[in-house]
């Protein structure tokens, strides 16, 4: 019997994405028209990249690929925790958001971390 193979959704990395892009959309929904358009965009864009780079790594057919895009990812997570203090900065979200925020995406981090060394190690078996 061939083994089932893991689903994107199962990935914890996945789900904790797809959970902190939408504690960032609940946050900047509510916002302003101008705090939306000049930080909320990007915030949002930065952190909806996450989930989308772990996808489109999943899709690819070797585990370098793989890595590659969950860089990228991991580089969208840093330019999300920048958006996260500059709202918190200019009084956009609330002390507690912020360290929410800021503790789902340290969490996150390290599980990145964790899953891209798990690749590496992969690709040195190849």
């Amino acid at each position: 019997m061939e083994k089932e193979k893991v689903k994107l959704q199962d990935f914890e990395i996945y789900q904790l994405s797809m959970q902190l892009a939408e504690n960032v959309w609940a946050i900047v929904i509510k916002w302003e028209h101008f705090a939306k358009d000049v930080l909320g965009k990007q915030w949002v864009r930065a952190i909806d990249s996450v989930a989308a780079n772990i996808s489109e790594g999943y899709g690819r057919y070797s585990f370098v690929e793989m890595r590659q895009f969950v860089r990228i990812a991991r580089g969208s997570l840093i330019e999300h925790n920048t958006w996260n203090v500059k709202a918190h900065n200019r009084q956009l979200v609330n002390d507690g958001e912020f360290q929410s925020i800021t503790n789902d995406t340290k969490n996150l981090a390290i599980k990145i971390n964790n899953y891209l060394s798990t690749l590496q190690k992969r690709i040195t078996k190849q």
